[in-house]
């Protein structure tokens, strides 16, 4: 374990005079802990198709130090009717996830992981076709913000995840400003984290999401969020392995660094939402320890994909332990807790 780090584990602390989480050492690493995004049934039977993560569920990663929790869940099962009201049996799970987070000195990212899409009418709908509106979507945000800005260790609002092949009519800068206008009316402190376009690709980052930086926040507390996989398409599915997919040690390092650059470049903050590597190849390890090194090194910090109770035993990226056993990928994340910064 990086001296740098070890120390850490209690670095997130809360200030008496504010409800926003103060930062002391570093920014915090952590996991995905997904399966309230889970299922293709929607709104879908709660703990049949889809589940809320518990409190035990965050002890293990607690004990590890991570304390970023990165939180998926579908649009679909907050709010049931567009522009209505939050349901309010799927908000108490979230709510008594937070809190339990909150006991653990852990913080929350809440992911909207929706891909620009909602389900209505029998299909995936895309924001600004078929009568749902980015105003739709501004107005849900500012419903979930009123309902969370009380909580201490909200580390940000994540807007969306990866937005993708969008209606020409319809940008995910027009999506995400307003938004952030909708969200700041009722919470002036907590962060707004942007995805990327495209996936949220990092690689292509200043190709399809430069003009993400003329985004306004009247709090200024924007950050960006990227995600990288290692495999030849940077899908994440991983198929064909380390050397059918032409993988070398720095090939992650290689693949963030335009949002690095980007980053720097514009003084922005930034995150990466999703990393992950299969369990079956030690070699990717490798690849792995770089890449986080290279985001430790330059103040980035970011949750693998992915953690929860809902994940077989064979899935080759889960990093959730099997019959109290660490994943082979435990090696390398656990080694970072914090950026050096």
């Amino acid at each position: 374990m990086k001296r740098v780090v070890f120390v850490v584990a209690l670095g997130l602390l809360l200030c008496s005079c504010s409800n926003k989480v103060v930062k002391t050492e570093g920014k915090p690493y952590g996991v995905n802990m997904a399966c309230a995004d889970f299922g293709s049934n929607f709104p879908g039977v709660y703990n049949t198709d889809y589940t809320y993560p518990q409190a035990s569920d965050l002890d293990y990663w607690n004990e590890k130090g991570l304390k970023l929790v990165r939180f998926p869940f579908k649009w679909e099962r907050l709010q049931y009717e567009l522009n209505g009201e939050l349901n309010r049996h799927d908000l108490d799970k979230m709510k008594d996830f937070v809190a339990a987070a909150a006991e653990r000195d852990m913080v929350v990212m809440l992911d909207l992981h929706n891909y620009c899409r909602r389900y209505m009418n029998g299909e995936h709908t895309i924001i600004g076709t078929n009568g749902l509106t980015p105003e739709h979507l501004a107005s849900f945000w500012k419903s979930l913000a009123t309902e969370f800005k009380s909580f201490d260790n909200i580390y940000a609002y994540g807007l969306m995840n990866e937005p993708h092949d969008l209606d020409s009519c319809t940008t995910w800068f027009e999506m995400a400003q307003l938004c952030i206008d909708s969200i700041r009316t009722v919470d002036m402190d907590t962060r707004i984290m942007v995805g990327g376009n495209h996936w949220s690709s990092a690689e292509r980052w200043v190709e399809l999401s430069d003009t993400l930086k003329y985004l306004k926040d009247p709090a200024d507390k924007l950050a960006f969020e990227a995600h990288v996989y290692f495999d030849a398409d940077a899908s994440g599915t991983y198929k064909r392995g380390y050397d059918e997919d032409s993988c070398y040690l720095e090939k992650g390092i290689d693949r963030v660094r335009p949002f690095v650059e980007w980053l720097k470049a514009n003084k922005f903050k930034g995150m990466v939402g999703e990393y992950g590597i299969p369990d079956s190849d030690s070699r990717w390890n490798l690849v792995l320890d770089k890449f986080l090194s290279y985001l430790q090194e330059n103040d980035i910090n970011g949750c693998y994909w992915a953690a929860g109770p809902w994940w077989p035993k064979d899935e080759f990226m889960a990093i959730t332990p099997v019959d109290g056993k660490d994943r082979p990928q435990m090696e390398v994340v656990g080694k970072y807790l914090t950026t050096q910064k």
